[in-house]
């Protein structure tokens, strides 16, 4: 009993061990894409578009941050989750809140289950973008008067911004490789690249 007990601590030692080590470099670059991603988001909120309209930056492009910047190789994290997560569920979001305006309560929960089921189905499964939907239907009047104009401005566009980052920042270093086995990029890379 005392040597399986003994194992099972060398165990968890190396697990523990192997879970926190500090690799500088790739927090720097988790820093260095977060911090310009977010930040491009921001500053062309805050040069292009007047304060008195929606704002380019919502809540669900930081956790989305985490994952195209911080986790780069989860499946999750993908360009196409990305992009598709985020578009398909603010179309459910916003349809959902037109459908139903006088019951908030009812149309976010439907948002965010209906758009979930729709990104699985479609494999472009991204957890932010259950916040996307949600924040369709409880965001602000200034979110709410967009309609579907939300899809376009701040979520596509907001998405491609933090795409093109991290296209940038995750492929710096060799170490670091986003997206992750991409058939077309490594097509586009031989032919362009080198």
């Amino acid at each position: 009993m005392r040597t399986r007990l003994r194992r099972h601590a060398r165990r968890l030692k190396v697990v523990v061990y192997e879970e926190t080590l500090f690799d500088f470099n790739e927090h720097l670059w988790t820093f260095l894409g977060a911090f310009v991603g977010i930040g491009l988001v921001g500053l062309l909120h805050r040069y292009h578009v007047a304060p008195a309209d929606a704002p380019l930056l919502i809540g669900s492009f930081g956790a989305s941050s985490v994952l195209i910047y911080g986790v780069i190789n989860s499946p999750l994290a993908q360009p196409r989750n990305l992009v598709g997560g985020h578009v398909l569920s603010a179309l459910v979001g916003v349809t959902a809140q037109r459908l139903l305006p006088q019951e908030p309560w009812l149309a976010a929960a439907l948002a965010v289950a209906l758009s979930i089921v729709l990104m699985q189905i479609s494999k472009t499964l991204h957890p932010p973008g259950g916040a996307t939907a949600l924040i369709a239907v409880i965001g602000s009047a200034q979110i709410k008067a967009l309609g579907y104009w939300y899809v376009l401005v701040p979520v596509l566009s907001g998405a491609c911004v933090l795409l093109a980052v991290a296209l940038v920042v995750n492929n710096i270093t060799p170490t670091r490789n986003y997206p992750r086995n991409p058939h077309w990029y490594r097509i586009w890379k031989r032919r362009y690249v080198g």
